[in-house]
């Protein structure tokens, strides 16, 4: 069951402002990936469960942040039905990131109050995506839209809270871009969670790399 409430939840991605993203079949490998994180500053990460028996690397994940992570915020991205929601929910899910827009995920996610953020690309989806209790859509790929996009949404719909994944790369011009276009968070993968990182094991430069990120995020929203 989710330790923390979809209000909790949203205040905290408004609050930090990122979400980094990953994913690895190795569990130690990806405990240690939290950690840096964590350590970093990071108050939430986005588990992509793309890969086979990725609930069980999920599940474990969880369990050590709840044991050895206090705050840490535990969520799923790359969630394709609600079974798959269900599920991660059982293991500790406090929040579910989606590709697309769909209904089964959103009744299953409310059903236990747990934030869901679906993957939208035009206007009639993220009306509807609110209209079915979305609190922060996932703008995906962000970069296939941009600023200019997010900007389009707001004037109409200003109280639409937007979170690009998939583009967004930790630099002060691309984090000014989005933030100055209105968007309440950011989510980071392998821009912030390299390869070079990953193979190198180098986990110092991550807790360093999260932790500029987030400097840069409080920066450019001032």
């Amino acid at each position: 069951m989710a330790q923390f409430s979809r209000i909790e939840v949203a205040a905290a991605m408004k609050e930090t402002g990122m979400i980094p993203l990953f994913f690895n079949s190795d569990i130690e490998l990806s405990k240690k990936v939290l950690k840096a994180c964590y350590d970093g500053g990071a108050r939430l990460m986005e588990f992509t469960a793309r890969g086979d028996f990725a609930h069980e690397v999920f599940g474990e994940l969880t369990k050590y942040a709840i044991a050895e992570l206090p705050g840490m915020i535990m969520g799923v991205g790359s969630v394709t039905d609600g079974a798959a929601a269900s599920l991660y929910m059982a293991l500790g899910a406090n929040f579910i990131v989606t590709p697309v827009l769909r209904e089964d995920i959103a009744i299953a996610c409310n059903r236990k109050k747990v934030l869901w953020s679906p993957g939208c690309g035009t206007l009639t989806e993220i009306a509807r995506a609110e209209e079915l209790g979305c609190e922060i859509v996932k703008l995906f790929p962000g970069d296939i839209y941009g600023p200019q996009f997010v900007k389009g949404i707001k004037g109409p719909q200003p109280w639409t809270s937007i979170m690009p994944t998939g583009g967004v790369a930790p630099t002060e011009e691309n984090l000014k871009g989005w933030f100055d276009a209105g968007v309440t968070c950011v989510g980071m993968g392998s821009k912030l969670i390299s390869k070079d990182i990953i193979a190198n094991k180098d986990y110092a430069k991550l807790e360093q790399d999260v932790k500029a990120a987030l400097a840069l995020v409080k920066a450019v929203r001032k």
